[in-house]
């Protein structure tokens, strides 16, 4: 076969052919993975449900064979001189191989366990190395497969983070119901009988031009296409056909110029916010619903539910994308872009960026939900802002009180609030909200030993940084809010007043693993620059005190000087009644009590009372 012959190659490959001893190098200005919560979620919902939908549990093993193939998606390769280089699909191929490692792990004591090593790793010559080649994933990769966790270092891009946080949620996503009997089953059908497209060129252009036309959407229909065709075919052919038409490419292109695969993500939220009224339930053998299955093939059920979502006529059809279609992307819009751009302090969508850097991702489908078609713009801020701040709360705590706010443990409550928030008033949302907070029972009064460790470092830092934030505002500062979470050119870490320096504290503590404990509690945290931490870490607290006031106003009230020298903290201090004080030493006990001073500030920054305020200013 020549090379001209060769130039482009489309096959349809299992999981197994594309990944099992392979390995893949990926373009710098591709490494970056960057999938959240909902997409991995997403991704083993499609999959765990394709395969409870043929499973049964008196099938044999071979009978996994005779199983429909199922069609995951394209992968594009440029073949450069023997080394295959991904040039689309490296997020999808990544995900599969996390959770392939996930798999691996969790059948590892099984006596029937099925070997996918080859399809995560590789081996030449003797040395092993990953299938997906990025140098700077290489020690993460290993710690997950060999240990099942790794802990990223400030020094880790942002990638390898990325990767941790999505390994530690497949635990929580995975059904139980295929932890058992059926595990080895599933695995050998993602194996052997999950597709994707392979399409090979044997040239850098071919392979992007492919790239590009794919993504004009001219080689492939998504989901979206399909919805769209469905709803045009029953618009009167015509102007109002060609009307919405252009409407629908206009509205769709415009939110994924805001983010990758953000119109197939505002379709899923829409329909979700607007007419899911089931999820599946959290038992054996229990069916997907209508959350479900939106999130995995929105456009057939759509098809299947037209008369609930009002698609009676031929003009409802044309209103469903001209009217509501543009009402509600015009919304997602506004959430997309207040979850990425600048903080602005003064936004009743402040709250969305707050929980965007939670990575809250099943706010958007709450937000939607109270919406309507005609509400004024008012009415829309003041309904966005008490969601905001609702979900604000719920989160603050969760993480008080050392609870997960990852995608799938809070799917099932989030999906409830939903549905019961949908369409509400502005008085009557606020109303709702309210009273679901007033019936948390874990909130800052239930835990007052909160301490950092490896799992929560993430968290704190953002709740530290809205604390030090209210503070700085309160006294007549410019919020640092965005400083302070790496929106600048400083890095802000999280860190300890006391030196990790046991024998400064022998006079309290006997143990050195008890003077640690102490020292990861509340109290004894601040945000400070890195290279502040660098210079002054091991330093005894005597010699970082006074450095402190020339850092934030949290760090600074340590302080004697910040009592003196700045009349706006002052002020605020004594108008909030907020139990402020220097400390000339800083001993156990002082580390209590400033714990208290945080969990005193915090309720103040997360107060349920606030939603009845925002409702009573809509009045």
């Amino acid at each position: 076969m020549s090379d001209v012959d060769r130039s482009i190659e489309g096959v349809a490959k299992t999981v197994a052919a594309v990944l099992a001893n392979q390995k893949y190098s990926i373009d710098y200005y591709q490494r970056e993975y960057k999938w959240e919560s909902k997409q991995i979620a997403e991704l083993v919902a499609d999959l765990t449900t394709k395969f409870l939908d043929l499973y049964e549990p008196d099938h044999e093993r071979e009978d996994v064979a005779k199983y429909p193939g199922y069609y995951l998606g394209s992968i594009i390769v440029s073949q450069k001189g023997g080394e295959p280089f991904i040039v689309d699909g490296q997020q999808r191929l990544t995900s599969l191989t996390l959770l392939l490692t996930f798999l691996r792990r969790l059948q590892q004591d099984r006596s029937d366990r099925v070997d996918v090593d080859s399809l995560i790793f590789s081996e030449k010559f003797g040395k092993k190395s990953f299938n997906l080649d990025v140098a700077d994933r290489v020690d993460c990769m290993r710690a997950i497969f060999d240990r099942g966790g790794y802990e990223p270092t400030s020094a880790d891009p942002e990638s390898v983070h990325t990767l941790v946080a999505r390994y530690e949620e497949l635990d929580g996503l995975f059904p139980d119901e295929l932890r058992d009997a059926a595990l080895p089953y599933f695995i050998d059908w993602l194996k052997d009988r999950v597709q994707l497209v392979q399409i090979t060129a044997y040239a850098d252009d071919d392979a992007y031009a492919i790239f590009e036309t794919m993504n004009d959407r001219g080689l492939k229909l998504t989901p979206a296409d399909m919805l769209k065709g469905y709803l045009l075919a029953n618009i009167q052919d015509g102007m109002p056909r060609t009307k919405a038409n252009e409407l629908w490419r206009k509205r769709l292109r415009e939110l994924d110029d805001k983010a990758e695969d953000a119109s197939s993500d505002f379709l899923k939220t829409w329909l979700r916010s607007q007419y899911a009224d089931k999820i599946r339930e959290r038992k054996r053998d229990a069916r997907p619903e209508d959350w479900d299955r939106i999130g995995t093939e929105f456009h057939r059920w759509l098809r299947a539910n037209y008369e609930r979502v009002g698609l009676t006529n031929r003009q409802r059809y044309y209103d469903f994308i001209a009217v509501d279609l543009e009402f509600y992307s015009r919304q997602y819009e506004r959430i997309l872009v207040a979850s990425q751009r600048a903080l602005d302090v003064a936004s009743p969508l402040r709250f969305v960026r707050y929980n965007a850097d939670h990575r809250f991702t099943l706010q958007d489908q709450l937000l939607l939900a109270p919406l309507q078609v005609g509400d004024s713009s008012t009415t829309i801020d003041r309904k966005l802002e008490l969601v905001g701040r609702f979900v604000d709360i719920l989160l603050a705590w969760r993480i008080w009180n050392f609870r997960a706010t990852d995608y799938s443990t809070m799917q099932y409550a989030m999906f409830t609030v939903m549905r019961d928030i949908r369409s509400l008033s502005v008085e009557d949302l606020a109303e709702a909200l309210h009273k679901y907070l007033t019936n948390v029972t874990e909130t800052f009064d239930s835990n007052d030993d909160l301490y950092v460790h490896q799992q929560n470092r993430r968290p704190l830092h953002k709740m530290l940084a809205r604390i030090t934030d209210y503070i700085t505002v309160a006294s007549g500062q410019a919020s640092n809010y965005v400083e302070l979470t790496n929106g600048a050119k400083v890095k802000y870490e999280v860190e300890h007043i006391w030196a990790n320096h046991f024998e400064r504290h022998t006079d309290e503590f006997s143990h050195e693993s008890d003077f640690a404990r102490h020292r990861n509690r509340i109290g004894d945290l601040l945000l400070l620059p890195k290279q502040f931490n660098a210079s002054y870490n091991d330093d005894p607290y005597s010699q970082k005190r006074p450095r402190y006031f020339s850092q934030n106003l949290l760090a600074a009230s340590l302080d004697p000087q910040a009592y003196e020298k700045n009349p706006g903290f002052v002020a605020f201090a004594q108008s909030t009644g907020l139990p402020f004080k220097p400390f000339v030493d800083f001993k156990a006990a002082d580390v209590v009590e400033r714990g208290e001073l945080y969990r005193a500030i915090a309720k103040k920054v997360w107060n349920p009372d606030d939603l009845m305020a925002v409702a009573e200013e809509d009045g």
